[in-house]
């Protein structure tokens, strides 16, 4: 697992005139993404996050090596990641998204109805991302349609509802291409 990147936030815009630049934080305490030492962009630099505070729900920082707006403008848009193996490992019960990549989507029987490709985050909630054949079929990522998560067992299991909601999804697919 340690060959993965883990995405921790993206750089929404400049802040102010000296280069300090606002952080969409996707930690779970914001502040701490600056606590991880160099974070990757995603056009592969990698930066210091210095001096980071709490500005409402968004991380300010500065950038070692950027010093003017106009350099932090550049840098809009640009994911922020970290080596999976530099991320302390979660308690039992919890997990990181880039764990369950490549593992087996069951249903209920523990028939295997596809495979994890991505997780997606579209402003309603996180959806998982599933390859059945060559289609890609979106799942809300909620307890209710994915109740089991089971890392260490290698599987992902749908609900009932959620095998209804991949169905559904995969022949509405299915019909807008014909």
């Amino acid at each position: 697992m340690s060959d993965k990147r883990i995405l921790i936030g993206r750089i929404l815009g400049p802040h102010a005139l000296k280069g300090e630049v606002k952080i969409k934080s996707f930690t779970e305490a914001p502040l701490d993404i600056a606590s991880y030492g160099a974070v990757m962009a995603s056009d592969g630099r990698l930066f210091e996050l210095v001096q980071a505070r709490m500005q409402g729900e968004i991380v300010v920082a500065a950038i070692q090596g950027i010093a003017d707006r106009t350099s932090a403008e550049s840098l809009r848009g640009l994911e922020l990641s970290v080596e999976r193996g530099d991320l302390p490992e979660p308690d039992d019960d919890e997990f990181y998204h880039a764990d369950l990549i490549d593992l087996p989507v069951l249903d209920a029987s523990g028939g295997e109805v596809g495979r994890v490709v991505a997780f997606h985050n579209f402003g309603g909630g996180d959806v998982m991302e599933m390859r059945r054949g060559s289609a890609s079929i979106f799942v809300p990522f909620t307890q209710k349609m994915v109740p089991t998560v089971d890392v260490k067992g290698g599987r992902v299991v749908l609900s009932a509802e959620g095998l209804e909601a991949m169905i559904a999804a995969n022949e509405a697919k299915a019909a807008g291409a014909a």
